[in-house]
């Protein structure tokens, strides 16, 4: 990594309806080769919270409202290309309604629901890391702690 450049901070978004999971077929430009499937997401721009980029995220992105906000974790990694390093924390909200939309097309091809035990490959590195770490993501969705309206 660069002297001069610090890490990238990201935030993803596991929406739940039911045990359902929201995922996007990503269109990769980047970090990555080949689409691969992500949760809603992005970013950290300066003076937001973690929470506040969670929703502009995930409204941008589906057109969904988040509700109560849950912090799950994070992950810690370093990207080959660029040699960067990104931290992405990982929240989780549930579905309320509405049609999840793929409202930046160059980004995402669709949104789709998937068992949460049975998700889709490949995924976006980050996610692949965090699901590394649990044996049961909706135990840990519903043991979390709800965040503070910001």
């Amino acid at each position: 990594m660069s002297s001069n450049q610090g890490p990238v901070v990201g935030v993803g978004v596991l929406i739940w309806q039911g045990k359902k999971l929201l995922l996007g077929e990503r269109i990769s430009k980047g970090v990555d080769a080949g689409s691969c499937w992500q949760f809603p997401g992005g970013h950290l721009e300066t003076g937001e919270t973690v929470t506040q980029c969670a929703r502009r995220e995930v409204l941008e992105e589906t057109g969904l409202q988040l509700t109560a906000l849950r912090h799950l974790g994070f992950t810690d990694q370093q990207f080959d290309v660029g040699q960067r390093k990104y931290i992405t924390l990982l929240i989780s909200s549930e579905y309320t309604s509405g049609e999840a939309k793929a409202l930046e097309p160059d980004k995402c091809k669709s949104w789709q629901w998937f068992d949460y035990s049975q998700l889709p490959s490949p995924l976006f590195l980050p996610i692949k890391l965090f699901l590394s770490q649990y044996d049961d993501l909706y135990d840990l969705h519903r043991r979390s702690v709800i965040l503070p309206v910001d």
